[in-house]
């Protein structure tokens, strides 16, 4: 989800529940814990200057129950300095002024933990248990970003910025709500009439289905157990199939079959191939003898949406 949805939803939430006890700054500390995670960004440079950590990167370590409070509670420290607030006051002429405290850094997390449900209903998924677990955990209902919902959300925001009586940006808000829902009850709708509609043949024993950025057409990946799929698009309206392919698991050119797993093995424990396949929900693999190696290509046949689609090590 796009981050005016992570600021849009808990606020509309905590605005509202119409609770006396909420004030405006309350429903700030929520909208401010909903978007805190996706400054994850300026950790990029950490994964990428040290492989190994790869969790340092968009959707990693903040994206998860624990780090996420701890991020909520750094973001909402900073942005309560008068400096910090101060600054942001006269660029947009507003009063986010937020305090620093249990109150505040409590329906800050409640943001954490709207925005954590949202993007795991996106394609990728979210470390939600790290450092317990390193899983990324998806329902694969909303594709990454929905374009139709970043445009909506922007224009609430818009509203919310605008000098109008609260019973108008209420409006706005449930109505946003109620959009979001909707759509995410079409997608659930529509993912099952893409998983029903079909019928396994050719050995393929398990389907599972991708959204794409239109609600209506879904990416099929059918497999036989490990090394054979079939990928296709489906399109729910039409009831269409296209774009069908064979995807091996593995494919060998030049050399033989046990030296090109031993070299496989040796590369997943490289830094940059396990975070590739901790991105990627499917990937194969093209490897090419070479007179010194193995050449090996990763890919990922149904795409990740937010990182690179192959990655080429060599193996001597």
């Amino acid at each position: 989800m796009d981050l005016f949805t992570h600021f849009i939803v808990p606020f509309a939430i905590l605005t509202l529940l119409n609770l006396r006890s909420l004030d405006i700054k309350d429903r700030l500390s929520g909208g401010f814990g909903g978007i805190s995670i996706d400054f994850d960004v300026i950790l990029f440079a950490i994964g990428f200057l040290v492989p190994e950590l790869f969790i340092f990167t968009h959707r990693g370590i903040t994206h998860s129950f624990i780090f996420g409070l701890i991020t909520a509670m750094v973001f909402i420290y900073l942005i309560s300095r008068p400096n910090v607030y101060g600054l942001i006051n006269y660029m947009i002429k507003r009063d986010i002024r937020v305090e620093f405290n249990w109150r505040t850094i409590s329906l800050a997390y409640f943001g954490v933990l709207t925005h954590l449900f949202l993007d795991f209903l996106t394609t990728g998924g979210i470390p939600l248990f790290y450092p317990i677990s390193l899983t990324r955990f998806t329902a694969n209902i909303y594709y990454y970003t929905d374009p139709v919902t970043t445009i909506v959300a922007l224009a609430v925001l818009v509203i919310l910025y605008l000098r109008l009586k609260p019973k108008y940006k209420k409006i706005a808000l449930a109505a946003f709500l109620i959009m979001l829902v909707s759509f995410g009850g079409i997608r659930v709708g529509e993912k099952m009439e893409a998983l029903n509609s079909q019928t396994i043949s050719d050995g393929y024993t398990q389907i599972t289905a991708y959204p794409t950025p239109d609600m209506f057409t879904w990416t099929m990946v059918e497999g036989n157990g490990g090394n054979k799929y079939r990928v296709f698009n489906y399109n729910t309206l039409k009831h269409t199939s296209s774009n069908i392919r064979e995807v091996n698991n593995l494919t060998i050119e030049n050399g033989s079959y046990e030296s090109a797993q031993n070299a496989i093995r040796y590369a997943n424990t490289l830094p940059e191939v396990e975070r590739f396949r901790w991105t990627s929900p499917y990937t194969a693999v093209n490897a090419t003898a070479t007179s010194t190696g193995w050449n090996l290509t990763f890919y990922d046949f149904v795409g990740n949406h937010y990182g690179a689609t192959e990655l080429t090590v060599q193996v001597d």
